[in-house]
């Protein structure tokens, strides 16, 4: 896999649960515009710090090249904070929400944070991982009008 997704838990009413599933239209979206770019997409919903720290060392196991980091409700976390310091690999922070907390700035190897543009945060955060990697060039055989 090229690119993954990692989505934190979210607080509700005082209660971390699982992020909510990403609209099919955006993860659609998310995976035509990867693999326009030949690169693959998995999602990781946590419900967990475990969860969380799981999949960032299963990145690095796994040779992601790049990945998309919600954090959910996880942003004071040292543990988290911890564990991206120990990607191989550069990573773009997502928030939906503008209200939510940022990691330090100098955690680890991120490229930028992306907030406040709600499930399309992701779509912003794909395209300055695909940057990254050099293929932000590379679009999908659509053309409008010819």
């Amino acid at each position: 896999m090229s690119i993954l997704v990692i989505r934190g838990p979210e607080r509700h009413d005082n209660l971390a649960l699982p992020a909510r599933p990403l609209p099919p239209s955006v993860l659609g979206a998310l995976a035509q515009r990867a693999g326009c770019a030949g690169q693959t997409l998995a999602v990781r919903s946590c419900g967990s710090i475990t969860d969380v720290l799981t999949a960032l060392r299963l990145a690095n196991e796994w040779s992601v090249r790049a990945t998309l980091l919600d954090p959910g409700a996880l942003t004071d976390h040292p543990l988290l904070q911890r564990a991206v310091q120990g990607l191989a690999h550069p990573y773009v922070e997502v928030h939906d929400d503008l209200d939510e907390g940022t990691l330090p700035a100098a955690t680890g190897r991120r490229l930028a944070v992306v907030d406040g543009y709600g499930a399309r945060s992701y779509a912003l955060a794909l395209e300055i991982a695909l940057e990254q990697l050099g293929y932000a060039e590379c679009e999908c055989d659509v053309h409008v009008g010819t």
